[in-house]
């Protein structure tokens, strides 16, 4: 099942075709179709006469926006590759830079992140698309989005309370790639296939563990079968490896199982795609999309340096789609530990029409000690964004507790304790402030330096 070759897909001027039902008349039309404007009909004694001939018209493909950072990457590494192939989803996949060979092409590595990919073996492969490459200081080994994608030794050194899977998630899997963790939703790992690897991913144990591929046939049906069994599952979250890394036709098939399940209410496609591969939004993909509302979408962000022009118009599209899109971000040292950056990652995301939803705290696995900041760090930026810019650009902080506990949130607590009736509250600038709350529960009393 393979997508039409074309770098972009073609389509006709005009609107899109819609989808149409009559519950007056019973009929319901499942297909596409187009409202024309009939020819006069042709009166008694009137000649017949051939309806004009329609001009003949140019195939559209839209076009993808490309950056001046890609094209001089294009340009300089991949001269022989036309543009139309560069913004072509299926050749950035298929041109994936898996080893050093094919890094030294474009950048210096140190001699630790060789030595890490040489020593690399099982799950968690190294990939980089050659778009994601383009982001990347060819010479300095710590800058942000490099430390994130090449590996280093550190990943091979377990430190006390890591683990393989310190979410639980294999404990509440009723059958593979399914995990129900809580009453009402459950995540469906659909692919262990990503366009490029995390070097701290949750699910390092899984993603390339048995090849690049998806699961079965027979699998799919077999967690479909549990969530129609199942009737209290009313949200579906697919996440993996990466969905969109599935080809149109599958997406579709598989959407299409989940939509006529009666129970579940809506769906979430959990994905990094638009920011490591935004050509995989296609046209043909949002118009799939749209076809399964309610349906939401958690895009992987993590560096503002990702917010370039090309994820703008992903994401544009995705929202033109009425896909309300969400993000998610993995506080990282030495990436973006700091009130600045996320700021500036935040504030942008809106800008490209994506609600901050969570900043988690980096999950406990196995080799994560260099990227992992302390909670007291979280925070301290929670705090520094909270009234310094819009509440829209406050992510809810949160610990996916270790052995399945699920999401806690963490808030810098505002309470500094009750003087007689008032409350005492510390404001976002620092300041103290009572409120009147002569019924409440006593607390603590104020320290006296408050």
């Amino acid at each position: 099942m393979q997508d039409s070759p074309l770098p972009e897909d073609a389509e006709p001027p005009g609107p899109l075709p819609v989808q149409a039902s009559s519950s007056a008349s019973g009929l319901a039309f499942d297909t596409p179709y187009e409202v024309r404007i009939p020819f006069s009909p042709i009166l008694p004694h009137q000649p017949a006469t051939a309806p004009p001939r329609r001009p003949a018209t140019k195939t559209y493909r839209p076009r993808f926006v490309t950056s001046e950072r890609s094209e001089r990457f294009r340009e300089r590494f991949y001269p022989a590759t036309p543009k139309s192939d560069w913004n072509d989803w299926r050749w950035q996949q298929r041109h994936r830079i898996k080893t050093t060979t094919d890094l030294d092409r474009i950048l210096r590595l140190s001699a630790e992140e060789r030595a890490a990919i040489e020593r690399h073996v099982g799950s968690l492969p190294f990939g980089i698309t050659p778009y994601y490459a383009s982001l990347l200081d060819p010479d300095e080994s710590t800058q942000a989005l490099r430390r994130t994608v090449i590996p280093v030794l550190a990943e091979y050194q377990a430190t006390p309370g890591e683990a393989q899977d310190p979410l639980g998630e294999d404990a509440t899997s009723p059958v593979p790639g399914l995990v129900h963790r809580y009453p009402d939703r459950v995540l469906f790992l659909v692919t262990g296939l990503c366009a490029v690897y995390c070097r701290y991913c949750t699910r390092a144990r899984l993603v390339g563990a048995s090849g690049e591929g998806s699961l079965k046939k027979h699998q799919l049906e077999a967690a479909l079968a549990y969530i129609e069994s199942t009737p209290s599952i009313r949200d579906v979250l697919l996440s993996g490896g990466d969905p969109l890394s599935l080809d149109d036709e599958r997406l579709d098939w598989l959407l299409g199982r989940l939509r006529r399940i009666p129970h579940v209410e809506f769906l979430r496609i959990g994905t990094k795609n638009p920011a490591v591969l935004p050509q995989r939004i296609t046209p043909r993909l949002t118009r799939l999309l749209k076809k399964y509302h309610p349906l939401w979408m958690s895009i992987h962000f993590i560096h503002p340096d990702e917010l370039t022009p090309e994820v703008a118009e992903a994401c544009g599209r995705l929202a033109d789609a009425g896909i309300p899109l969400g993000s998610q971000t993995v506080l990282l040292k030495g990436v973006n530990d700091n009130i600045e950056t996320q700021k500036r990652l935040m504030q942008g995301l809106l800008r490209i029409r994506v609600k901050p939803y969570y900043l988690y705290q980096c999950d406990p696995i196995s080799g994560s000690a260099h990227f992992r900041t302390t909670v007291a760090k979280g925070l301290e930026i929670i705090q520094g964004l909270r009234g310094h810019t819009t509440g829209y650009a406050v992510p809810t902080y949160v610990i996916d507790a270790p052995g399945g506990g699920g999401k806690i949130p963490l808030f810098p607590d505002p309470v500094i304790g009750r003087n007689g009736d008032d409350l005492l509250l510390r404001n976002y600038a620092g300041g103290t402030y009572r409120y009147p709350d002569p019924e409440g529960e006593p607390g603590p009393a104020p320290c006296a330096s408050d």
